[in-house]
């Protein structure tokens, strides 16, 4: 069993099952009479059951042999990392004075709530501008997504490159399947790179920010209720 196997076995065993809101209100009933904090709560959970499923499948594809299939689904586990990282983002922001908290919730509410097609009544926040956030954090990030999204689009490599070789002396186009021969040797490690930084954002990252978090909206409690309105609901 090789070290990408056993983290995601270990990730697995580790999903959260519920988040008590009752135990959140015993935590602390003055942060959690808001309901960012809660929404913090919900997308952080969210993202590990995403990030885990979409890892879980795109490791058993390599193992298959289905390069293309392995690669868009790592493709879709970056722009999940990069949800967290943009949350994590906003939480810092607010506690540095940067970021309204009226506004930061409605920020979560687009995180959690957000859709394309009109499915809900609130708009999805941008992916690439979350990716753009992440790469700030973690340089090359961006790059790396990109790379996965030519495979992931109908153009010269997620097509041409993909599925033909250009044989010059015999003047032949010669037809097969290449994903893994162009990036198998890599998509472990791509993987890897993946996990390590979403385990640093959920497990380290985000825990720090929202006990800080707490008690700044405890110590802060009474400017929030003083400046909330119709618009702002926390």
């Amino acid at each position: 069993m090789d070290l990408v196997q056993q983290n995601l076995t270990s990730w697995n065993n580790s999903l959260m099952a519920s988040i008590p809101v009752g135990g959140l209100l015993s935590r602390n009933p003055v942060a959690y009479k808001w309901k960012a904090p809660f929404r913090s709560w919900l997308l952080r959970e969210g993202a590990f059951w995403r990030i885990t499923d979409l890892l879980t499948q795109s490791y058993a594809l390599h193992q298959q042999g289905h390069g293309l299939g392995a690669r868009i689904l790592l493709r879709s586990s970056f722009e999940t990392l990069a949800t967290l990282i943009y949350l994590n983002h906003n939480i810092r922001q607010v506690l540095d004075d940067k970021l309204n908290f009226h506004l930061f919730s409605q920020e979560t509410v687009a995180l959690a709530l957000g859709s394309r097609d009109g499915s809900t009544d609130h708009v999805a926040v941008n992916v690439l501008k979350m990716l753009d956030r992440g790469d700030k954090r973690y340089p090359g990030l961006r790059s790396l997504y990109d790379g996965l999204s030519e495979s992931a689009h109908p153009n010269y490599e997620g097509m041409v490159s993909g599925y033909s070789r250009l044989d010059r002396d015999e003047f032949e186009v010669h037809f097969s399947n290449r994903w893994m021969q162009l990036h198998g040797k890599q998509h472990l490690n791509s993987m890897d790179l993946c996990m390590t930084s979403f385990h640093a954002e959920y497990n380290v990252v985000w825990t720090e920010l929202m006990e800080k978090l707490e008690s700044w909206i405890v110590a802060n409690n009474d400017q929030l209720e003083a400046t909330k309105s119709d618009t702002f609901q926390g």
